[in-house]
């Protein structure tokens, strides 16, 4: 009968349309593709953009630029002046030793801030940062010390030191105590001594040049000024009464990296985001250096 014939019809295509369904959701049994279809991109296998969703994510590849390496196979010698524990020694301090032109005290507690900062903490904060620079370009880095014994070392035995590590440079690290006004880095290079157990004839051009690239970087990468106190706007000073010049055989500075008694560059100094740019800009000066 038509009625009949009409309900069978429905069930039929109800029967269809729920296999349809079915096979829709289980994985191969679409249909078969269509010939004129274009070839697909993916690779034999995929299931889609539905697929990447799940899979597991590939991680960047490692940067590829080559380290700077510039510094390999040079040796510095990295001198933090003063000790911290100089001031409960000063019997052993005051001692006199030969500096080459005369005798002198074995070291000094050194200065520090109105505060209280003190001079040999910041020292060996920049020498740390200085080494850990210095090591990432390739150097091998001495240091005199590294606050590793009760007092000193003297200078006639920090010269020594650096003598005997047969460094490419030696740079001694230190900050100064002048008067209220007077501000500014400075490099102290060895003056021209033949006197004793002293010589510098040949370490005098090297060490000017050591300073001069020293003065140059320092300034770029703290923003300071050359000291307005010695120098003459230079940043250089030089001086045949320091033990640690007189008595070194290779090239070697004194850096001076500010006035520690003067307010505002106390600031910087006791700033560690500062330190770092001090010991950045050393770094880069010893570097030009060595680098030709």
């Amino acid at each position: 009968m038509p009625n009949d014939r009409r309900k069978t019809a429905r069930r039929s295509l109800a029967l269809l349309l729920a296999a349809a369904g079915c096979c829709a959701a289980l994985a191969g049994c679409g249909a078969a593709p269509d010939p004129a279809a274009p070839p697909s991109d993916k690779a034999p296998g995929s299931r889609g953009p539905s697929a990447s969703r799940t899979a597991p994510s590939t991680p960047a590849p490692a940067s590829t630029a080559p380290e700077n390496r510039s510094l390999a196979g040079r040796t510095v010698v990295v001198d933090p002046g003063h000790n911290p524990g100089n001031f409960q020694h000063s019997k052993e301090i005051n001692q006199k030793v030969n500096i080459g032109t005369n005798r002198k005290e074995c070291d000094t507690t050194g200065t520090s801030t109105e505060a209280g900062y003190a001079e040999a903490s910041f020292t060996l904060d920049v020498s740390h940062r200085l080494r850990d620079l210095l090591v990432a370009r390739g150097a091998k880095v001495v240091l005199t010390h590294d606050a590793d014994r009760p007092w000193g070392p003297c200078v006639d035995e920090r010269a020594r030191i650096g003598n005997a590590a047969r460094p490419d440079a030696v740079v001694s690290v230190h900050a100064d105590g002048s008067a209220v006004g007077n501000r500014g880095f400075h490099v102290i290079l060895p003056a021209r001594v033949r006197e004793g157990a002293a010589d510098t004839a040949k370490i005098v051009g090297p060490s000017r040049e050591l300073g001069e690239r020293i003065a140059d970087r320092f300034a770029r990468a703290t923003g300071t000024a050359p000291s307005n106190y010695l120098g003459g706007g230079t940043g250089l000073d030089v001086r045949d009464d320091l033990g640690g010049l007189n008595l070194s055989t290779v090239p070697k500075v004194f850096v001076e990296c500010g006035n520690m008694r003067d307010p505002k560059d106390a600031k910087l100094l006791t700033s560690a985001a500062w330190r770092q740019k001090a010991a950045q800009g050393i770094a880069e000066g010893i570097a030009t250096y060595l680098e030709g």
